[in-house]
């Protein structure tokens, strides 16, 4: 299943094209599922109509910056939106608006982060005498900019280069760029050795974890003590990347599956004390996959330890 992206333009949506067509190849990881503009006259939104892509557009003007975001935010939700890609968006977004999309939206500029935050970054990169501008793409954070950078293409200025000269030869590395990127960032939430870091990060930062290799899977536990935790994937050719956890029996293992049995599975040679929870599905609950750690890890641990952890969740 493609990953569904929502694309955010203010103009001609140049780059909006550059993954709108990268996305019809049949190996492409995502598909664009809404153009959506502050500005009805853009440009962008002619050739997203005519592609058969789902456009919305209304001005910012007049309206206040969060009733604003929060209209864009429900057209991103009604449309199915898994990401947001911001190409050429000319709109400061709100705090709320980007918390609610925290992890999941990309911004390219037109400069090599951190370097020229803001507008005119060309004229700066030349005005400082820089042997290169270029692109970066980045995950979107509140302030402007200044997300982690994924990824970047350095581009060299010319002798006699003005801003304007190097803006066209700083878009064509932006339209290699953000597909190819876009893919990758989609991507990860079903590659494995993220998938394995992501659990390493919330497991090992649990109190006196650590992490060995049993069964042919790596697996957390307690120092010297039982394990709470282990990653498979494709285990037993089961085509499965997931997390095994600690639960209370049978019934709360029936339960979950009939919660949701693409998510929650028996694994086997584990018994009912265990629940698999499937890690690939591309929607992972990062928030919710560190509480199922917590609990299994509390299941397992001396009472001595558990109870200086109560004592540490208290304060």
């Amino acid at each position: 299943m493609k990953a569904r992206v929502a694309v955010l333009i203010s103009g001609a949506g140049t780059n909006m094209a550059a993954l709108l067509y990268a996305a019809k190849a049949a190996d492409c990881p995502y598909e664009l599922v809404l153009v959506a503009s502050n500005n009805p006259d853009a440009a962008g939104l002619v050739l997203a109509k005519a592609e058969g892509i789902a456009t919305w557009a209304r001005t910012h003007k007049g309206m206040d910056r969060d009733a604003f975001d929060a209209l864009v935010d429900e057209q991103l939700r009604a449309a199915g939106a898994d990401y947001v890609a911001l190409a050429g968006y000319m709109r400061i977004l709100s705090d709320d608006f980007v918390a609610r999309w925290a992890g999941r939206m990309l911004n390219i500029h037109p400069s090599l982060l951190p370097k020229y935050k803001g507008l005119n970054t060309h004229q700066q990169a030349i005005d400082a005498g820089d042997a290169y501008g270029g692109c970066s793409i980045h995950v979107v954070t509140p302030a402007l900019d200044d997300g982690p950078v994924l990824a970047q293409t350095p581009v060299a200025i010319a002798r006699g280069d003005t801003a304007e000269s190097l803006a066209r030869r700083v878009q064509f590395a932006e339209h290699q760029l953000y597909p190819a990127t876009l893919a990758a960032f989609v991507s990860r939430e079903r590659s494995p050795d993220w998938l394995l870091g992501r659990v390493r990060e919330l497991a090992m930062a649990l109190p006196e974890a650590d992490e060995v290799s049993s069964h042919g899977m790596p697996c957390f536990g307690i120092v010297k003590g039982k394990k709470f935790a282990y990653f498979t994937h494709d285990h037993h050719r089961d085509g499965k990347t997931a997390l095994l956890v600690k639960i209370s029996g049978a019934d709360e293992q029936a339960q979950l599956i009939e919660l949701d049995e693409a998510r929650y599975y028996r694994p086997a040679y584990f018994g009912d004390g265990w629940i698999g929870i499937r890690l690939d599905l591309g929607d992972t609950d990062w928030d919710a996959t560190g509480e199922w750690l917590r609990k299994s890890w509390l299941a397992i641990a001396p009472k001595k330890l558990a109870g200086l952890m109560a004592v540490a969740e208290d304060f």
